[in-house]
Order: C-alpha cells, then sequence, then structure tokens
C-alpha cells in the first residue's frame, strides 16, 4: 500500500532542501540590506523559514503515524522529522538538516513494507 501523505511529505522533504540551502543567502542578504537601510526584514525572512521548517516536523508526524498503521516503514518520516527539527530549532544547522532530509526524503519515497509487518 501507498500513502499519498508520505508522497507529499517526501515533496515538502524536498521544497525544504532548496529553501534550507537558501536561507542563509536570504537571511545574510537581508542583514546586510538592513544595516544600509536602517530597516528590519531580517527578522521576517528568517521567519518564513522557520515556519517551513515546523509545518515540515508536523507533516512528518502525520506521515509517521499514518505509516505505521498501514505498517509502512517509518524510518523517512523519523528522519525528516529531525532534519526540519534541526533547522526549526536554529539556521546554523541548516547543513545537517539538508543531508538528513535528503536521506529521508528517499525512505519516505520508498514506502517499503516494515520489518514486522504481516503480509496478508
Amino acid at each position: 500500500m501507498k500513502l499519498k501523505i508520505n508522497m507529499w511529505t517526501g515533496i515538502l522533504d524536498i521544497v525544504n532542501c532548496v529553501l534550507f540551502a537558501m536561507s542563509w543567502f536570504v537571511i545574510f542578504g537581508a542583514a546586510f540590506s538592513d544595516a544600509t537601510t536602517g530597516g528590519n526584514s531580517t527578522s521576517g525572512a528568517g521567519a518564513f523559514f522557520y515556519i517551513m521548517a515546523w509545518v515540515g516536523v508536523v507533516l512528518n508526524i502525520i506521515a509517521l503515524v499514518r505509516s505505521k498503521k498501514a505498517n509502512i516503514s517509518i524510518v523517512g518520516p523519523i528522519l525528516g522529522i529531525i532534519g526540519s527539527a534541526l533547522f526549526g530549532v536554529t539556521a546554523a544547522l541548516a547543513f545537517p538538516a539538508l543531508v538528513v532530509l535528503i536521506i529521508a526524503t528517499v525512505f519516505t519515497m520508498l514506502q517499503h513494507p516494515a520489518k514486522n509487518a504481516v503480509t496478508k
């Protein structure tokens, strides 16, 4: 059985990988812009990336619960939770979050049966 939530979770994890890779450039660009203009766009730019990270955590938790009920391996959603939470705690962990999310996406999209699943 394949779950659509796992497909959408994998897609969001890929989108978050791209966003997290861009985040430092966007946040530093906003900080330099703030320094020259006296504005305060850095917090708004950072907030967007943090919101996306925590949306990823929530979606991965939903995928984890549904995968567990459907006897699908939960390795992908667990790694997705870890990867999204790494960035959600601090943007300084963007690189480790990227690596974990790439691995999470692969496992989430595979949707292998769990090892203890009963075949019918």
